[in-house]
């Protein structure tokens, strides 16, 4: 839905691309644990915007598949996912809830959620970060909950 960008970390891309495999490595990581903070993020947005009618969409939300490398750029897509219990498509859901439709006011809960992941991605990619300078290895994050599974370990 909505894509998120962070200042200052140009140099920090630059450095990483000078590492070679072990600036990779932890690139994925960091975007691991960065979608971690993004699912959070949106997770707390729709409940304080009382979006919770069976729980599906809030519950489904998540990371779309792994971490992906793609010429130079590592991502990892999040949105909410699946169907609910009527087949409706939960991301059709969160698209709507948040733009709104001609009888559904928009909440921008997304917008609101992806400004609020922001600093906390920012701070997890730096604490990330300091930990591979410090140790010289790519630490361990916890799974991003994405159904093909998310770094889980140390990748060597």
């Amino acid at each position: 839905m909505a894509r998120m960008d962070t200042d200052g970390l140009d140099d920090l891309i630059n450095e990483m691309t000078r590492m070679g495999d072990s600036g990779k490595d932890v690139a994925k990581v960091m975007v691991a644990a960065a979608s971690t903070e993004i699912r959070s993020a949106w997770r707390e947005s729709a409940e304080a915007h009382r979006l919770r009618k069976t729980g599906a969409m809030i519950e489904s939300i998540g990371p779309t598949g792994p971490v992906t490398q793609l010429s130079d750029a590592v991502y990892q897509d999040v949105s909410a996912l699946g169907k609910d219990s009527k087949g409706t498509r939960n991301a059709e859901k969160a698209f709507v809830l948040n733009y709104g439709t001609s009888r559904i006011k928009p909440t921008h809960w997304v917008d609101e959620a992806e400004a609020a992941a922001g600093p906390r991605v920012q701070e997890k990619l730096e604490e990330i970060w300091g930990q591979f300078l410090e140790t010289g290895k790519v630490p361990v994050v916890p799974d991003t909950g994405s159904a093909s599974g998310g770094i889980t370990k140390t990748v060597k």
